[in-house]
């Protein structure tokens, strides 16, 4: 967020990694016991039988085994441990147990056949616990596996209301440099879905083979909740940091803690819990198995003979779509059922071209989170998470007008001169953020900032509206250029802050705690030496270029060459050596890329070899460089995104692959609305949300700008669905932020106690950045389910392919087949004809979104074709007919309310 900021994490990550005593409580004094198999070479503690290092064959270490002196005490978690609560039956209070809370040696019990090592967990969980446990890591067909074998030890009935397994795997940055956090270190995300659960953990490089956490098959094992767990946050290295986000816990039952921690919250599954009898035992546990990639993580869940669902587009259904889903499992489909009762409709379809594959279309009927449980005949249950929404031009529609009507700021004795502006919000309050302590959130500036303008401002360019433009042309008039912007082109860090004698007559509040490094007096919060925040003032701008360049009767102020230039001089801002972290990737700049092809299309060949040179320079610094993915953070997710648009537009085929393969190692494919597509950030609600925490974070800005590359990618190899699906996913996540009203927040919640969105909007912005420029119908012949749209209703399929284009901005068109992008810089997709035969396009272009009355209707279309890659038979793609060009786009004029343009193969 800030310079300081960034001091502040890099002294976390180079802190001396000190030994504490060597009397921990985990007893690696006394040594470890060495097991390999065909796949692991295994390491256990003697003391404890937790896991000390989990090695594969090539030499990987899943486990943070260097920073195992510095976690060798109680309620330091670590695989192998478990936590439970349980209470007999007729009592009401819960009794915990916790194997890591005060830790003693556990009993070692004989081991053969298949059993590694066993051991009685009883010295080292609570007296009167009601439970004995008892620990198994097994060896069955050369897969490993661990089982705790739970036995009621009562004369009476006890019921388990919670019971959970804890998971530690090396997401420790601390004290690691770039170079030794992405070799050796992963990242871990669960998919929530009962018996198909499973926990993915992938290696940051991106190119190893993953470890996949699955119920152990014998057991009872469903992954219905997932639980954080505290530890100390004092010492090293840090938990709960920057550079350390903390440890999960995989639950099997969640009873216990729905009916208290959790008691206000929607879980994500149905709450359980089981009743033992006297002296029954029950098994719980994991197999522990790797993926040959993380494209190859399904293959390797089907050869586990796991449930795996595929969702088309993904599980953000907007209600004018039809979804797909795609179900592989050797047990039949016994029932389906859908939570809230009557949220969506499904019916089967012949569309899978694979046996293994049974395929459902789904339709939304609701709004929100929805759970579809899938019952298989052999008692499997599976569940699958949707976010349901309005129909995506309804929803731009909401966001466009919520931004500049409640975050509209009109108070023009502002002393701040915040006004006219659109600003913060707080949904939960609902009202404006006129005041923060971290001051950038009221300060129109930085990404908490910016967010909510800059939103509204690329609205305009995907979905322009009349009364909205007008409000932007006014706040980039009055507000932005002059007051966040200096007249030299310089970008502040916050138009507000704190320094009462500048500001006698303005009322701070006096319950805010302004004594905090954030609360920056105005010196600090005018500096200008923060090139992040130049970027957001970029896309302002270039949206308005492309308003006024391609609906020139909605702007009245400025002209398009006013706004283009405007960019380009903020260009020239940034690129000066007094400006820092020019060199990182920057959030939202694909927009660059934009820019700089519009430069080139209207002929302004200055501007554009500035730009270009500019570029050139930051990416010749990247290409030398193995991990050129830095920030303001020890780690990031936002550098990838900057870095990858310019290695690819340089020729930069390493530099560019480098940055897709770390890209799917943190932003996962998983059958669960949450984290399909979701990249990782976990620290930015300390900076931008109301409920400041770490934690990670759900569809936050990452998910939009990350998928940005992927999506490029794919375009560039459009056989490859697994960037598609997961690029797709990233891109949708932003349209499930905008609720019911219009308002956008800035991210969700996933704490199991918490699960709802946060209350301020935030640094949403660069997320709805990335919706915006990527999100588009996306046509495909899928090996295994034939013609589908990403974004869109295959209406039919023979002899001609059609395709009705539902997207949210349907200014976008892939046709994957022929490698073909289409857009629009006006106007609005509505039909899609491919004869496969003739191999020709037919599309139709409308002047405004279908089901969008409020939006702008475009004068004419205009349209862009790029070939994007190389496909055999196909040369060149152009339209037939008296189709004119202007500034690089085919002018398509409106007859009885629609343009037809038929584009053959050439």
């Amino acid at each position: 967020m800030t310079s300081f900021r960034r001091q502040l994490c890099l002294i976390v990550a180079a802190c001396p990694l000190l030994s504490l005593a060597a009397d921990g409580t985990l007893g690696l004094g006394n040594g470890f016991t060495t097991f390999t198999t065909s796949t692991f070479e295994l390491q256990l503690v003697k003391d404890s039988q937790t896991v000390y290092s989990l090695n594969t064959t090539s030499g990987f270490n899943f486990i943070p085994t260097d920073m195992m002196t510095l976690r060798q005490n109680d309620s330091n978690y670590h695989l192998g441990d478990i936590t439970f609560r349980a209470r007999k039956v007729g009592d009401t209070a819960w009794i915990s147990g916790d194997s890591a809370a005060a830790r003693k040696p556990v009993t070692a019990l004989p081991a053969s056949g298949h059993v590694l090592a066993a051991a009685n967990l009883s010295p080292t969980l609570p007296s009167g616990s009601l439970l004995n446990i008892t620990r198994e890591w097994v060896l069955d067909e050369g897969i490993l596996e661990l089982v705790f074998n739970v036995q009621n030890s009562q004369d009476v009935p006890v019921e388990i209301g919670a019971i959970g397994a804890p998971l530690e795997f090396n997401n420790i940055f601390t004290g690691r440099t770039a170079a030794q956090t992405n070799e050796e270190c992963s990242l871990f995300d669960p998919y929530i879905g009962l018996d198909a659960g499973y926990v993915q953990v992938t290696p940051l490089l991106g190119t190893l083979p993953p470890l996949l956490v699955l119920p152990q098959p014998s057991s009872n094992s469903q992954l219905e909740g997932w639980r954080f767990l505290p530890e100390d946050t004092s010492n090293p290295p840090y938990y709960q940091s920057q550079t350390f986000e903390g440890l999960f816990e995989w639950q099997f039952h969640t009873l216990a803690y729905a009916e208290n921690e959790w008691s206000n919250v929607v879980p994500w599954n149905e709450p359980t819990s089981v009743i033992l009898q006297p002296g029954e035992v029950r098994s719980y546990g994991f197999q522990f198995r790797l993926a040959s990639s993380i494209r190859g993580i399904e293959d390797a869940l089907v050869q586990a003979k796991r449930p795996v669902a595929v969702g088309i587009p993904g599980y953000i259904l907007p209600a004018d779509q039809d979804g797909k889903l795609f179900l592989n499992y050797p047990s039949k489909v016994a029932n389906i059922t859908v939570s809230p009762s009557g949220a969506m409709t499904w019916t089967s379809n012949s569309e899978s071209k694979n046996a293994s594959w049974v395929g459902y279309t789904v339709k939304g009927a609701a709004w929100g989170r929805t759970r579809l449980t899938i019952a298989y005949e052999d008692g499997t249950v599976q569940t699958v998470h949707y976010y349901l929404t309005k129909a995506g031009p309804q929803v731009m529609a909401d966001l466009g007008s919520f931004l500049t009507t409640a975050q509209w700021f009109n108070d023009t004795s502002d002393p701040f001169h915040r006004a006219p502006s659109v600003i913060s919000y707080d949904r939960e309050a609902n009202a404006i953020v006129e005041n923060d302590p971290r001051v950038w959130i009221a300060g129109l500036s930085d990404e908490a900032g910016a967010g909510s303008w800059l939103a509204a401002a690329m609205k305009q360019f995907v979905q322009p509206n009349a009364e909205e433009v007008a409000l932007m042309e006014i706040f980039i008039n009055q507000t932005l250029w002059g007051t966040i912007q200096n007249y030299n082109g310089t970008v502040k860090k916050s138009v507000f802050f704190y320094q009462p004698d500048l500001v006698p007559d303005y009322d701070y509040p006096s319950d805010i705690d302004w004594t905090q490094w954030w609360s920056w007096n105005q010196a600090n919060a005018w500096i200008t030496d923060r090139a992040y925040d130049y970027i957001h003032v970029i896309n302002a701008y270039w949206a308005l270029y492309r308003v006024a360049r391609n609906y020139p009767d909605l702007v009245q102020l400025h002209t398009w060459e006013w706004y283009i230039n405007q960019a380009v001089l903020t260009v020239v801002a940034m690129t000066q050596d007094d400006v820092g972290y020019v060199d990182d990737g920057l959030m939202d700049e694909t927009t660059l890329r934009f820019l700089l092809d519009d430069l080139k299309r209207e002929g302004l060949t200055s501007n554009a070899s500035f730009v270009e040179s500019q570029m050139r320079a930051r990416e010749t610094i990247w290409a030398g460089e193995r991990y050129p993915f830095g920030s303001e953070m020890a780690w990031d997710s936002t550098g990838q995104e900057g870095v990858y648009a310019w290695a690819k537009y340089f020729n930069d085929t390493t530099t560019a692959i480098n940055t897709i393969n770390s890209i799917i190692a943190y932003q996962p494919t998983i059958p669960h609305w949450g984290y399909n597509g979701n990249a990782r950030r976990y620290w930015d609600n300390v900076y931008g949300g109301k409920l400041q925490r770490i934690e990670r974070q759900i569809h936050h800005y990452g998910s939009g700008l990350n998928a940005l590359p992927l999506i490029t990618q794919f375009q560039s190899d459009p056989t490859d669905y697994y960037l598609l699906r997961t690029g797709y996913g990233g891109l949708s996540g932003p349209l499930s932020n905008i609720d019911e009203g219009g308002f956008a927040s800035a991210s969700f919640h996933s704490w199991e106690n918490t699960l709802k969105w946060d209350g301020y909007s935030g640094d949403y912005g660069p997320n709805y950045v990335g919706h915006s420029l990527g999100i588009g119908t996306y046509i495909v012949d899928h090996p295994y389910f034939g013609w589908q749209a990403f974004g869109g209703n295959v209406v039919s399929t023979s002899p001609t392919i059609t395709v009705q284009t539902l997207d949210p901005v349907r200014r976008r068109v892939f046709v994957a087949p022929l490698g073909v992008l289409l857009s629009l810089d006006a106007g609005a997709f509505s039909i899609v004809q491919y004869d496969t035969e003739n191999r020709t396009l037919t599309v139709t272009i409308i002047p405004r979104p279908e089901g969008s009355p409020t939006a702008a209707a475009a004068p004419h279309g205009r349209l862009v074709i790029t070939q994007t890659a190389a496909v055999s038979g196909v040369g060149s793609i152009a339209p037939t007919g008296n189709i004119t060009q202007d500034a690089g786009a085919w002018v398509v004029p409106f007859e009885g309310g629609k343009g037809v343009v038929e584009l053959t193969l050439v």
